[in-house]
């Protein structure tokens, strides 16, 4: 198991969890600190002492050997592996040529000793100032943020203002700093994959060069030296992609954290001053509160910034009520009381200001009233899948392999914004747009072509690979071997929306073309994942984490592209049937219930009477040999439980849809073919045979909306039969 991301969103709140994974990561960076120092002291010893050769060449080997790299994140991409297990490949290397006791070249110095010194000299060391610089400033913030507290509420009010703007101040540079160091920990974490590795394998080369067995092992080395020295500049290029977006999303933070929030399962979290009771009288200790709204559930950690432990056990409250504390009632600001259904007496609490206070009162429902602060920013584009995209991404396309399919960089070169927008707004002309003419004028360039593609799929209202399945990719994409993951992404990709695979279809079938001829344009299959990658498969909420699972979106549009052929013109290896489906759930609910982000491909069961079945079927078997390939038919015969649907309103996109009831007629009632467990508050739990009280139809795209003892809420419509 890996690092866990640091969240710059964590900073702001400094819980407990944030001060430990923080601790994880400087302690894997003070071990990479030691082991590069070490190692350079090695390697001093190997080019100098000659007389100990055979001795300094085993140690350091060894010490090789020894050393694990930690990634950041869950699992590792074949590049990363390729490169963790590179220095076990070096040490080999290294016994192997302990017999021969040849003499070192005279660079290794050069290409060994200076970068590792220069990279723990202008890296690691930077991170530590970084460390004391934090330090510094949490020590400073959290002392002022007590004196101030402490402040007697009968002071001028001039005098009251004037502290709380200091403590604004200091709190906002507080804020910085941390986010500053958790952006150099995690960029120091990074860079050593590429950094650290490459003097060695640099210094490996010169020994092969010189030592009189060299030639024999080089050849041996040769496959693995190149696949690594591929691993690394992949590694390199995912890292500058990534780095650029962590850092754009840290100035995105110091700019506004309240709107880049992490989301969190408790309705309200962050620290509290609980006053106690004690025998020689009152005081006040700090603890990092969580509250959750549904269970009405307190938990207390007592927990000091300053010293990053706990001060004691965890206690854990259901609440009854919460009242605001009047200022002339008690010394301390920010004051409310609160009293529990299984502790007797009333508890007082400190919040941090009066916005914070306000925040906890309404979190608790409190008598402080309820502003709703939150508003949905999210926009969507005017870009559809319809019979105007479709003609879009064709003209495009048929212009970039027609005209410019050796061009250098192909994708990656991107034109002038003015120039793409014009060219848009050009082809989504509804006027433009229905003309049958597929060719794209002459004077519009290629890189301003292949920038509109890439656009018009951006503003899409979602990716094309959809929000839903993106976290489903993803952990294809970290499956061990390469046929589970091609076989895994072939199944999702089948669960795709009919336009949503079609137009994917296209456009991968359209990228295989451009990597056949990466010799003239240079874009390999790997290249072209790295464009298309985070437009393809972006994630719904941008955090740290989901920028580092960018390599593994490349990943998928590189499977995608190199078994684009059986993918899409084959039909999976999967269950179709009713009773295949109810089989695979018989037996995976012995071992874990599946998630509602993973549903079947099973969707709405009408019951009908046998002879409105057989009509349907011979309508069906009639129009499906003038439509509908033989994959289709293949579908088709293999599940009765899926019923097609043949009026489509464009010629160019008549497939196969299942029938569901009139999304106007609400449902009386419907049976749970499957358990779910709800991941938000907006769903429904419930178990396999729940019958619900009413089903409706939604607004939310593959969901219902039910009611169950007297609780309404989101299910998935393809969990459902309706009775």
């Amino acid at each position: 198991m890996g690092l866990p991301a640091l969240e710059f969103s964590d900073c702001c709140l400094d819980s407990p969890h944030f001060r430990e994974t923080l601790k994880s990561h400087e302690a894997e960076l003070d071990k990479t600190n030691k082991f590069i120092k070490e190692l350079i002291k090695d390697g001093k010893s190997l080019i100098s002492a000659l007389k100990n050769l055979s001795s300094a060449k085993r140690k350091f080997a060894d010490s090789l050997n020894e050393f694990k790299f930690q990634c950041i994140g869950d699992a590792e991409t074949d590049d990363e592996m390729c490169i963790a297990k590179s220095l076990q490949e070096f040490a080999t290397v290294l016994r192997n040529l302990e017999d021969e006791r040849i003499r070192m070249i005279e660079n290794a110095s050069d290409v060994l000793i200076t970068p590792l010194e220069k990279f723990r000299k202008e890296q690691i060391g930077a991170a530590k100032e970084a460390k004391k610089k934090y330090d510094k400033e949490t020590e400073k913030y959290c002392g002022i943020l007590e004196k101030h507290l402490n402040l007697s509420s009968k002071k001028k009010e001039s005098q009251l203002q004037e502290a709380d703007s200091q403590v604004d101040l200091v709190r906002q540079h507080f804020y910085e700093v941390s986010l500053e160091y958790v952006f150099k920990v995690q960029e120091v974490q990074e860079r050593k994959m590429f950094e650290f590795v490459e003097p060695l394998l640099a210094f490996l080369q010169g020994l092969f060069t010189f030592y009189h067995h060299g030639y024999e092992l080089a050849k041996d080395f040769s496959d693995f030296k190149m696949q690594l020295t591929i691993s690394i500049q992949n590694t390199r290029n995912r890292f500058e992609g990534t780095r650029s977006e962590v850092e754009s999303l840290m100035k995105k933070m110091k700019e506004n954290p309240l709107e880049h929030k992490t989301i969190s399962p408790y309705t309200m979290e962050g620290y509290l001053y609980v006053q106690e009771k004690r025998h020689f009288g009152t005081s006040w200790v700090k603890h990092y509160c969580t509250y959750q709204r549904d269970s009405k559930q307190i938990t207390m950690v007592p927990f000091d910034q300053k010293s990053g432990g706990k001060g004691g056990e965890d206690e854990s409250v259901t609440l009854k009520s919460c009242t605001r504390r009047k200022t002339d009632s008690i010394e301390k600001r920010f004051c409310f009381d609160v009293e529990a259904v299984d502790r007797p007496g009333v508890i007082t609490m400190q919040a941090l200001s009066e916005e914070d206070r306000r925040l906890w009162m309404e979190a608790m429902d409190g008598r402080e009233p309820v502003y709703n602060s939150n508003k949905d920013s999210q926009s969507e584009g005017t870009a559809q899948l319809d019979s105007i995209g479709f003609s879009i991404i064709r003209k495009c396309i048929h212009a970039v392999e027609t005209r410019g399919i050796n061009e250098q960089g192909l994708y990656r070169i991107v034109g002038v914004n003015s120039r793409v927008q014009k060219l848009l707004s050009v082809l989504m002309d509804p006027k433009t747009a229905s003309e049958t003419e597929t060719d794209i004028c002459a004077e519009w360039e290629i890189k301003t072509i292949t920038s509109a593609l890439k656009t018009y799929l951006r503003m899409l209202p979602g990716p094309l690979m959809m929000y839903q399945f993106q976290r489903s990719f993803i952990k294809a994409a970290k499956l061990e071997n390469q046929e589970s993951r091609v076989s895994e992404i072939h199944s999702l990709v089948h669960r795709l929306p009919e336009k949503n695979r079609q137009m994917l279809q296209l456009l991968m079938n359209h990228l295989a073309n451009v990597a056949n001829n990466h010799k003239q344009n240079l874009m390999t299959v790997a290249n072209l994942g790295v464009v298309f990658g985070p437009t393809l498969l972006r994630p719904q909420e941008e955090t740290v984490a989901a920028i580092m699972d960018i390599k593994f979106q490349n990943i998928v549009i590189e499977i995608l592209i190199e078994n684009h052929d059986k993918i899409f013109n084959t039909v999976p290896d999967m269950p179709l049937t009713n009773a295949q489906l109810h089989l695979s759930r018989k037996k995976s609910s012995d071992s874990k219930p599946p998630s509602c982000s993973e549903r079947p491909l099973t969707l709405f069961h009408a019951m009908q009477s046998t002879e409105k079945q057989e009509q349907r079927n011979s309508i069906i078997n009639s129009s499906l040999e003038s439509v509908v390939s033989s994959n289709a038919n293949s579908i088709l015969n293999s599940s009765s439980s899926l019923q097609p649907n043949m009026n489509s309103s464009d010629p160019d996109l008549d497939v196969l849809k299942p029938t569901r009831p009139n999304s106007l007629t609400p449902f009386r009632k419907a049976k749970a073919l499957y358990a779910c467990k709800a991941e938000h508050d907006s769903e429904l739990s419930f178990s396999a045979g729940t019958v619900f009280d009413s089903v409706h139809p939604s607004q939310e795209p593959g969901w219902l909306e039910g009611t169950l003892n007297g609780k309404t809420g989101l299910i998935p419509e393809n969990y459902v039969e309706f009775l």
